[in-house]
């Protein structure tokens, strides 16, 4: 069994649907491997698959590949990715398995306290983060990087609590699909919508905000 570093932690008949839809996700991953696969939900929210067959290793780095994996144990010097759980005055916490703080010292986002940096980059509640494992721990380069290339972009709007196929239809509805490049998937239940050039985000925020019972927030290209 591998423990995936993505959360449903939706209720109801969202949790049933963004789980089929995991599978079919999961379904495409690793469809040409020989292996059988097992998709549940944890009590902690985190997505366990349970894998068998003759491909079931290579099954495992790849699904590691593509939404990290939460580890048993962890060592000094690796990457991981853990889930934005929470933040403070002096942090981002993550959830890894177990909480993970990352003091703003360490975040490499520029100035500002853990609040404005998280909004400043649209860092939505759940949006997966790598991090180096280490004392302290900090957030990978590759992490700094991708939300840097964010803000050189032409602006985004991260949603969480929904999934892509959602986000792709209430943008749809919303009359906004021609003010959109694509949603692109960040977990399974967090979508980063690429605005086109001259999209503003704020106004994007604005006209699908209420179609979505969900945390929306926008990345400015700087």
């Amino acid at each position: 069994m591998v423990v995936l570093a993505t959360k449903c932690y939706v209720e109801g008949d969202a949790r049933e649907r963004s789980l089929q839809s995991f599978r079919s996700l999961i379904d495409n991953a690793v469809g040409e491997l020989d292996v059988s696969v097992d998709v549940e939900i944890q009590d902690d929210d985190f997505i366990n698959c349970s894998l068998e067959g003759p491909d079931a290793t290579a099954a495992e780095n790849l699904l590691g590949e593509q939404w990290g994996l939460i580890p048993e144990h962890f060592e000094t010097g690796e990457t991981y990715v853990g889930t934005l759980d929470s933040w403070d005055d002096e942090a981002l916490v993550l959830d890894a398995g177990r909480p993970v703080r990352i003091g703003r010292d360490q975040l490499g986002l520029g100035p500002g306290d853990p609040e404005s940096i998280r909004t400043r980059f649209g860092l939505v509640q759940h949006m997966p983060l790598r991090f180096v494992y280490d004392d302290p721990p900090r957030l990978a380069e590759s992490q700094q990087d991708q939300l840097y290339d964010w803000q050189r972009g032409t602006g985004r709007v991260n949603v969480n609590s929904a999934t892509r196929a959602e986000v792709r239809a209430t943008v749809n509805r919303a009359g906004h699909a021609q003010d959109i490049v694509t949603v692109e998937r960040v977990g399974l239940l967090e979508q980063s919508i690429i605005c086109t050039e001259d999209t503003d985000p704020p106004g994007l925020l604005a006209g699908i905000g209420q179609y979505l019972p969900a945390e929306l927030l926008c990345v400015v290209p700087s």
